[in-house]
Parts: C-alpha cells; sequence; structure tokens
C-alpha cells in the first residue's frame, strides 16, 4: 500500500493560479503511475492528469489540458499538479492517486484525503 498526502489547496481568484503536492510513503516502487482527481458534491470523482512514474509520460483530461501541468520529483516521491488560468468550475476537492496507468477510478488503488481549491469568479 501506498501513503499519499496532499498539500497546497486554497482559495484563489478565477484567472489565477496554484500547485498542488502530493507526498507518496511506503510501497512506492509498486506504482506505475500517479494521478489527480477532483470530486464536487453530488457528482462523481474525475480524473484530471495522470503520469508514468518511470518514464513521466503525462496525460490529462481535456477539461484542463492547456491549463494544467503535472509533474514528478522520482527522488522525493512526490507528483506535483500546476494549475493555471483557473476558473470557478475547477472548484472541487483534489485527489492524489497511485496506481496502474490510466484515466478510470479503479485503475488506482491508493488514495490521499484530499485538499480543497476553490475559485472564485
Amino acid at each position: 500500500q501506498v501513503q499519499l498526502v496532499e498539500s497546497g489547496g486554497g482559495l484563489v481568484q478565477a484567472g489565477g493560479s496554484l500547485r498542488l503536492s502530493c507526498a507518496a510513503s511506503g510501497r512506492t516502487f509498486s506504482r506505475a503511475a500517479m494521478g489527480w482527481f477532483r470530486q464536487v458534491p453530488g457528482k462523481e470523482r474525475e480524473f484530471v492528469a495522470g503520469i508514468t512514474w518511470r518514464n513521466g509520460v503525462p496525460y490529462y483530461a481535456n477539461s484542463v489540458k492547456g491549463r494544467f501541468t503535472i509533474s514528478r520529483d522520482n527522488a522525493k516521491n512526490t507528483v506535483f499538479l500546476q494549475m493555471n488560468s483557473l476558473r470557478p468550475e475547477d472548484t472541487a476537492v483534489y485527489y492524489c492517486a497511485a496506481g496502474g496507468i490510466g484515466s478510470n477510478l479503479d485503475d488506482f488503488d491508493s488514495w490521499g484525503q484530499g485538499t480543497q481549491v476553490t475559485v472564485s469568479s
């Protein structure tokens, strides 16, 4: 199992930026990818971005492509999500996840506790 701890959420105005971090510990060698999902009340958790751990290949949901950038620091077992040009519709609880390569919920088997991102208009 992998333990994940997110940080970096907060309140920002539309058009602003935030950077989320996710520190991984435990059986970190066992996961092929890490990702970010987000969820608003009453809706399903949705994929935002993922990155393969070995080669650092990123992949994104269409809704964030060109605005968000996912990256990782292998030495620190940390993944980042740089969010630029934020919109009110980006408001959600953001979750870090670890597991296999993919964009579905069941591709990932370890989850963080979530961090709130609020974008005001």
